[in-house]
């Protein structure tokens, strides 16, 4: 009997760490453009749940992500949602990670079921369309604006290569039952 895959022990540990850093990713995000913090003041206190629905249970268990709008207007990652104050639940449809991933490269939205409190739907909508990460910039910051150049356009034709690769094997996936 094989044995079992060794992430689950690990998980309690290693997600609560993962987690913490996308939060900072996220909040990095939001900083960068002064009218998405002020956007997210008015609703400090208020929770949001995302969810990875369908996730395989081949896979190691995908905690929820909970997180809490600070005052600042800002997130930060929550043990449970916070009482009181209308919240929100997204529920991103995980069936498939590595099609999930791919679309995540090529700009490509998940499917998305929201449910809870429409203002703060509504904020979050705003944000989804609005904010970029702008990894060009960040990484000028680190190894100059060249290379930045380089690495950024370097990761412009792996995303269209993979985009390609992904649009080519969908068809051919679904046509085999797969």
């Amino acid at each position: 009997m094989p044995a079992p895959w060794p992430l689950p022990s690990l998980s309690p540990l290693l997600m609560p760490a993962l987690q913490d850093r996308l939060v900072l990713l996220i909040n990095h995000v939001v900083s960068r453009e002064p009218i998405a913090a002020q956007r997210l003041q008015p609703l400090a206190g208020r929770g949001l749940v995302v969810h990875l629905a369908g996730w395989p249970s081949l896979l190691p268990a995908a905690p929820d992500l909970v997180l809490g709008v600070t005052p600042a207007g800002l997130f930060e990652r929550l043990d449970a949602p916070p009482a009181g104050l209308g919240g929100l639940r997204i529920e991103i449809d995980a069936a498939n990670p590595a099609k999930l991933a791919l679309g995540a490269l090529s700009g490509e939205p998940p499917r998305v079921s929201v449910q809870g409190d429409a203002a703060f739907a509504g904020e979050m909508h705003w944000l989804m369309d609005n904010l970029r990460w702008d990894v060009e910039d960040d990484l000028a910051g680190i190894v100059g604006p060249l290379a930045a150049r380089q690495l950024a356009q370097f990761g412009r034709a792996l995303r269209r290569t993979l985009s390609g690769a992904a649009a080519r094997l969908t068809p051919k996936m679904a046509g085999s039952g797969a």
